[in-house]
Formats: C-alpha cells, structure tokens, sequence
C-alpha cells in the first residue's frame, strides 16, 4: 500500500515530476464514481496555473469501444467493463506522448452525453511536460492492461467507501434520465462489481489518495 495523500501532497508529487527533464505520466485510478475526473482535473487546474501549457489530461474513457462494436459482441449492457476498452489503442497513444519525436499528439474524448468517443477530440502539446492519465483500470494486474505499467512514472489510487460511490453513482444516472429498473441495472450488474475489480485486481499504487 501506498503513501496516503491529499490534495496538497498530490500537488507537491506532481510539482516534483515537472521538475523532472523527461515528461512525466502520473497515473490516476480508482472506482467508477472516486472522483477520478474532478480530481484530475482540479489537480491540473493548479499545475496550469504555475506553468500554463505545461499539463494535460490523457482520459481513459476515450479508448471505449463503440457501441456497434460492443453490440456486436453482446457486450453492450455492461459498457464500462474491462473488455470494452482498446487498451492497445490506449498503450499506443501512451507510447507516443512518450516518445519526444511525435511533437503534438491528438487523443480521443468521451462524450457522455452522446456514449461515444470522439476521434482526434483533444490535442496534447509538446509543452506539457506532465501527463496525467486517468481511469479505473490503469492499473489492474492483468493483461492487457498490465503491459500499460511500465508507461507510468508514478501511480495514484483513490479510495472511496463503496456506500458513497452507491450514493454518487445513483445520483448521476438519476441525473441522466434512467429508470429505477435502468438505475439498478448500472449499479449492481455493472458499476459495483466493476468497482469491486478496481478494488481486488489492482497492483499496490505509489500513492493512495483520500479525498
């Protein structure tokens, strides 16, 4: 198990790999419903601020497959399970933001609204010297996504209880319009138990962070 952190001391890690000459990847997982977006995002909101152009945000969910594809294996229901991402495209995309010959490197976006990535959706410059990957399976022991660990510099987990992950996960589909059926269906077919394989498949992260 990892250090505990807070936002000061994820702030103080990330200031120390900027200080570093090489770009950096700091990896940020954790459950469906941690805070994996907000945290990345209110961290990268603070290095900006220090040294505009020098972070940038590299989503995991991107690499989703596309719902034609999903639907084509039947595995459309539990969209959001490990197998419904490319992590091939994902260990591609990081291999090239490591490699300082690529210059700019366009990445993919989900759309939440929409539940499909888009292509090409964000840029990421030369100038950002620190990546900050963020997803719930960056760091589970298996393959493929095991072959994704020796692209990271350092590796950050949240821990989050599961009854206030029920609690946030319930009030977003809530939010998107879904039946209770719908609702019951996410959570306990599909966010828990994805939650759980966060939980149990995981290597040990350098860094464990407690909102």
């Amino acid at each position: 198990m990892g250090a505990r952190v807070d936002m000061l001391g994820l702030v103080a890690v990330a200031r120390e790999m900027l200080a570093r000459p090489d770009r950096q990847v700091l990896a940020i997982s954790g459950a469906p419903g941690s805070g994996k977006s907000t945290l990345v995002e209110a961290l990268a909101q603070v290095i900006e601020a220090e040294s505009p152009g020098a972070c940038a945000i590299l989503p995991m969910d991107g690499f989703h497959y596309d719902d034609a594809v999903l639907h084509a294996r039947g595995r459309r229901p539990w969209k959001g399970a490990p197998d419904t991402f490319d992590v091939g495209g994902l260990r591609s995309t990081l291999g090239r933001l490591r490699d300082p010959a690529e210059g700019a490197v366009a990445v993919p976006v989900f759309d939440r609204d929409l539940e499909i990535s888009r292509g090409s959706a964000r840029i990421i410059e030369p100038t950002a010297k620190l990546i900050l990957a963020e997803g719930n399976y960056l760091l589970l022991q298996d393959d493929p996504w095991a072959t994704l660990h020796p692209l990271f510099d350092r590796t950050v987990m949240i821990e989050v209880a599961e009854d206030e992950l029920r609690r946030r996960l319930r009030g977003r589909w809530v939010g998107y319009g879904l039946t209770e059926a719908e609702i019951d269906h996410k959570l306990d077919g599909n966010d828990i138990p994805n939650g759980h394989t966060v939980r149990d498949r995981s290597i040990a992260a350098d860094l464990v962070f407690v909102p």
